[in-house]
């Protein structure tokens, strides 16, 4: 972006889940509106003497009806939406928040059609782009399990992955750095053929062919591996994910179409003691501009989620802990 560029038109959304069913709530936007028909979630301008929250308090009770009483920050996300049919080149900013609870019945309105959506079936396709990220931060969960080392006994591993659902664990990857090939191959297959009974999704990782061949859920790509693609390198039915360290490493997750991040490490840990700390305050700079979900990693613990969400994250990656 240069100088000469105009400020971004800034915007405020909504996340509101249904609280039975888990539902997303989406708006579609009028005949005469740019990009009609395309779906969207709630929300509208931040006028000029408004914070962003002001501004979705007073969309949602213009546009629904309803007055917003649980509100978290979900993720804030920066796009060019280029000249098109008339409509001169712009940036907006969004600024995304999760409502879980509100006052009041949610109708249209403004006229709008509106429609509960369960989250796994949301078509990026008919959102306009800018929303991807939103869309991510919404259908990922705010824990995600990372596993360190596998022993040999994989009735052991795969008892203790099952523990993860029964503490609410929904996205897990199997790392397993130092296990041979064939050995991840086995220990795999046979994690994947359970947590189809669970509902836990998996990820691989490093392996974009093991994922495509054994469907899981998705792979997540060490640092290394991100800087070798110039493309998404799996559909987007499947979790992409990046480890990531930097700023540079962040944006060329992006670029390839990662759907989220881990950022480490945010605290000292003893896995890692040569490595300096992020801290939050960096790791907040960082977030903020990565222009997709991040979560943050290292010395993080169940404890932490509030404060690293406070900070811009979509939640916390926890390595041993969980799997013990």
């Amino acid at each position: 972006m240069n100088g000469t560029q105009e400020a971004p038109v800034e915007v405020a959304v909504g996340v509101l889940r249904h609280p039975g069913s888990g539902h997303i709530l989406l708006s579609q936007r009028r005949d005469g509106a740019h990009m009609a028909g395309y779906w969207e979630f709630p929300g509208g301008k931040v006028e000029p003497h408004e914070t962003d929250e002001q501004a979705l308090t007073r969309e949602l009770r213009e546009e629904l009806g309803i007055d917003a009483v649980t509100v978290q920050p979900l993720i804030r996300h920066r796009y060019h939406y280029p000249a098109d049919d008339g409509h001169a080149a712009r940036q907006v900013l969004l600024h995304a928040f999760e409502v879980r609870t509100w006052a009041g019945d949610v109708s249209g309105r403004e006229g709008q059609v509106l429609k509960w959506v369960a989250p796994g079936a949301i078509d990026p396709a008919t959102m306009p782009a800018a929303n991807g990220p939103l869309l991510a931060a919404a259908r990922l969960p705010h824990i995600y399990a990372i596993h360190g080392n596998c022993d040999g006994d994989h009735t052991a591993f795969l008892e203790r992955m099952d523990s993860l659902v029964t503490r609410g664990v929904r996205l897990a990857c199997l790392r397993c750095p130092g296990l041979p090939p064939a050995r991840y191959r086995a220990l795999a297959i046979a994690a994947l053929d359970r947590v189809r009974l669970t509902g836990l999704s998996l990820l691989l990782h490093g392996d974009i062919d093991l994922a495509l061949g054994l469907a899981a859920a998705g792979v997540h790509l060490p640092a290394r591996a991100v800087k070798q693609f110039t493309s998404r390198p799996l559909p987007p039915d499947q979790w992409l994910a990046a480890s990531c360290h930097d700023a540079d490493e962040l944006e060329q997750a992006a670029r390839i179409g990662c759907d989220f991040a881990v950022l480490s490490p945010v605290a000292a840990t003893s896995s890692h003691p040569q490595q300096t700390p992020l801290g939050w305050a960096r790791f907040e700079e960082l977030a903020q501009a990565a222009g997709l979900p991040v979560f943050a990693l290292g010395g993080m613990r169940g404890e932490d989620l509030d404060s690293a969400r406070a900070r811009g994250a979509q939640g916390v990656a926890l390595h041993g802990a969980l799997w013990h």
